[in-house]
């Protein structure tokens, strides 16, 4: 791309229709590595995510298997699932 002013390079930004202005954020690809059964009925389960291009550290999430679909249904992850994994920062008080 071709160097440009800084004004210029944010209007750019505000004509991009896919762009939602707001709190930075990432989307990272993963594969849902496990799901893991709750030993008390009253918690639920987990799943194992492996997070593409994280650290090697930081590669598995484990996050509670209870999700809403955009109906508004429950939903759950797969054993193997391709999913996106979106990391948004809050703004700075």
């Amino acid at each position: 791309k071709p160097r440009m002013a800084k004004s210029a390079r944010e209007a750019e930004l505000n004509l991009d229709a896919e762009r939602v202005p707001g709190q930075p954020r990432v989307t990272l690809s993963g594969t849902v590595n496990k799901i893991i059964a709750s030993l008390r009925t009253i918690q639920p389960e987990k799943a194992q995510i492996a997070v593409t291009g994280a650290d090697d550290r930081y590669r598995d999430l484990r996050i509670e298997n209870t999700l809403t679909d955009g109906n508004g249904d429950q939903a759950s992850l797969k054993k193997g699932a391709h999913i996106e994994v979106t990391v948004t920062a809050k703004p700075k008080k």
